[in-house]
């Protein structure tokens, strides 16, 4: 890998469309490192056991996503033409029927009509892994280097190279690379807290990322599959608010032709959930679900559990006690200093109008291409 002029560190939405976009430009100078032992970063869609069917061959992938799961063409016309340029399919949230609304432990669930999506909230066949997989095999893996965490980023005295350096086995430091430019395609705050640099980056740009919440971090998603989703034929929607908990927003997961799903974001704080084992959690799940929606929930054929801030290339300890709401936008730009023209970041949390969604992710990451190739 010494011939890249260009690093792109993180190979989740952001990294895998710089890349794209790089190569679409006929830029082929560019590596990609992960640390993680899988592309996708917050992307994360796992394949789930699958009721018989006639024709398995002819069905999409089976799988549920972890992390994000919706987008909005309407308001996100960049994502929706990558999602097109890319030959994947859509499919709109299912949400016919009545939504569920639980206010107190002490008494049932109430039964409201649930209101039209405006506009639809859309997934992707075969999750949003399908998304980022696809962007993969465009650009190949000889330039994708995997478990590669950066730990220190140094501008050398002439200021013509930077080194890329991660700890080996023995925690000493290894120059992974030497580069011109360097797309920060990692969370600001991950930026912030777990890299270091030489010289410093300005004081108040490190401050400014470091208070930059990272979407996803604080959150963690309980799925339960079944062999049908039971629930439409009671004339619900598969979606309630609970004040109850542990889950207070669920939604049908089911995947079309495919299983049945119900998913929710938990309530619990992250500090709560890491005091409680796994199969508690799960346990306290399913005993809400058989409340909203009757005993037939209490016995899924799968469950899956993420708690994104237990993710350590995606959480770091403050974000675990994070409001969890879209943040606002971070700087792309280091503007002064020794490492001006010379780092961008294009995480989602740095997009402009969508900080924090999938949208974002392609909104910075378009964004932080074009100074890469002048």
């Amino acid at each position: 890998m010494g011939d890249a002029k260009i690093a792109i560190i993180g190979a989740g939405l952001s990294g895998l469309v710089a890349a794209w976009q790089l190569d679409q430009q006929g830029r082929k100078d560019w590596r990609l490192f992960e640390a993680r032992d899988r592309i996708g970063g917050r992307i994360l869609s796992p394949e789930v056991l699958s009721p018989t069917r006639e024709h398995p061959q002819a069905q999409p992938a089976n799988r549920l996503d972890l992390g994000p799961s919706w987008f909005w063409p309407e308001f996100q016309p960049q994502l929706a033409q990558l999602v097109q340029a890319l030959g994947l399919q859509a499919y709109p949230q299912y949400a016919s029927g009545d939504l569920l609304l639980e206010r107190s432990s002490t008494a049932p669930a109430q039964r409201f009509p649930n209101m039209p999506q405006v506009p639809e909230s859309m997934r992707l066949l075969g999750g949003m892994a399908a998304l980022t997989e696809a962007l993969q095999a465009r650009i190949g893996t000889d330039r994708l280097q995997l478990r590669t965490p950066i730990s220190r980023l140094t501008l050398d005295s002439r200021h013509a190279k930077i080194r890329l350096e991660a700890l080996d086995a023995r925690g000493a430091s290894v120059v992974i690379a030497e580069v011109d430019q360097v797309l920060l395609a990692i969370p600001p705050r991950l930026i912030a807290d777990t890299l270091q640099f030489q010289p410093d980056l300005p004081p108040a740009l490190q401050a400014t990322w470091h208070q930059t919440e990272t979407w996803m971090a604080p959150h963690a998603k309980y799925f339960a599959v079944y062999a049908e989703p039971f629930w439409r034929a009671q004339g619900l929607s598969g979606e309630a608010r609970s004040a109850v908990g542990p889950l207070n927003e669920i939604h049908d997961a089911s995947i079309p032709d495919g299983p049945a799903a119900l998913f929710g974001f938990f309530a619990l704080p992250a500090a709560t959930r890491a005091a409680l084992s796994e199969s508690e959690l799960r346990a306290l799940c399913r005993a809400q679900l058989a409340r909203l929606f009757g005993a037939k929930a209490q016995s899924p054929l799968q469950e899956l559990y993420q708690d994104w801030a237990q993710e350590t290339f995606t959480a770091t300890s403050t974000d675990r006690s994070a409001s969890g709401e879209h943040p606002n936008p971070a700087p792309m730009m280091v503007d002064t200093g020794l490492w001006q023209h010379r780092l961008l970041a294009l995480a989602s949390e740095c997009s402009p109008s969508t900080p924090g969604y999938l949208a974002g992710a392609v909104e910075a990451a378009l964004l932080a291409v074009q100074p890469a190739l002048s």
